[in-house]
């Protein structure tokens, strides 16, 4: 449903995108993740046919965003940043203005506009005037109006952007239920963001395409080392020297120690069956064992590990320039 191939953004010296290629199929929800100022809102706006990229090119639903840009826009729901919202109209008014700029008319605008004003729980605000809308429903209208012409493909750039807490999660919730059938891509910076709602994900940094895939496969190609959390009873001193001579073991990191309890995190050997030692020597030692545990890489671990190497290489890059 979407396609990136190779699309490279100048602006004058600076280079925004650097041969960035991805493919979202058919009814999935694909967040692009990424630092502020990696490309996100770039790679968002050439999708969208705001922007036209210096190199390479894209195709939405099978339509070429530099061939036929009104094609693409005709296709897809988008929801930008910066909500385009017209602050004087009521909430029922400018979705019926959004509706007929879609082509949408008479009884199908009508059925439409009911069904995002529930869909978005828009219900007990339709009468209000846009401005007086909290910002969790400000952000619920711009996604009706990204709706209201049922696209099958729909391009959200940084939804939950200055949401409270409680309106973050509502808005999540909103994306899962009204992703049934959909396409969706999703740019954000925020790591949560895309733990709970996308499929798969493309991690993004200065520009280049650093991960794709989903979270599993981003942590296997993460992980450096396998990791085993272990906590005994017992002096430190004595369990973190016996821990780190354990077969495969390359490194003991100290935890904590809570109630006589001393806990670690082995890392070790990749495929080395670390927890069948540790077992092992803790029943030789009698030790008392409150938990042996993997302990996977968190996604934001994650993240930094395939980005600090781009990041590495850019820096030398831009200091080449």
């Amino acid at each position: 449903m979407i396609k990136a191939n190779k699309l490279t953004m100048h602006y004058g010296p600076v280079v925004a995108l650097r041969d960035v290629s991805f493919e979202v199929k058919k009814g999935e929800i694909v967040g692009l993740l990424g630092p502020n100022g990696a490309g996100k809102s770039t790679t968002m706006k050439i999708l969208t046919t705001y922007l036209y990229p210096t190199k390479g090119t894209a195709q939405v639903g099978g339509v070429d965003v530099l061939e036929n840009p009104l094609g693409v826009r005709k296709i897809i729901g988008y929801l930008p940043e910066i909500l385009p919202l017209y602050m004087d109209m009521e909430v029922r008014a400018y979705l019926n203005f959004v509706g007929k700029a879609r082509g949408l008319s008479g009884a199908r605008l009508r059925e439409r506009s009911e069904l995002v004003i529930e869909e978005c729980g828009l219900r007990p605000m339709y009468r209000k005037i846009v401005r007086e809308l909290s910002k969790g429903y400000k952000q619920r209208t711009g996604l009706a109006q990204a709706l209201i012409h049922d696209p099958d493909i729909i391009i959200l750039d940084e939804p939950t952007s200055g949401l409270d807490p409680h309106q973050i999660v509502e808005i999540r919730q909103l994306i899962r239920n009204l992703a049934h059938g959909k396409t969706v891509i999703l740019s954000t910076h925020i790591l949560q963001e895309v733990e709970a709602t996308a499929d798969r994900i493309v991690i993004i940094n200065r520009g280049r395409i650093v991960g794709d895939g989903t979270i599993e496969e981003l942590r296997t190609r993460a992980k450096k080392f396998d990791r085993t959390q272990v906590s005994v009873a017992g002096a430190r001193a004595e369990v973190e020297r016996l821990l780190s001579g354990l077969d495969g073991a390359k490194k003991v990191e100290f935890l904590n120690e809570t109630n006589g309890y001393v806990s670690f995190v082995i890392h070790g050997a990749i495929g080395a069956p670390i927890w069948k030692e540790v077992g092992s020597l803790a029943r030789t030692k009698n030790w008392e064992l409150r938990e042996l545990s993997n302990k996977p890489l968190t996604l934001e671990e994650t993240f930094l590990t395939l980005t600090e190497p781009a990041a590495s290489q850019s820096g030398k890059e831009g200091g080449s320039q």
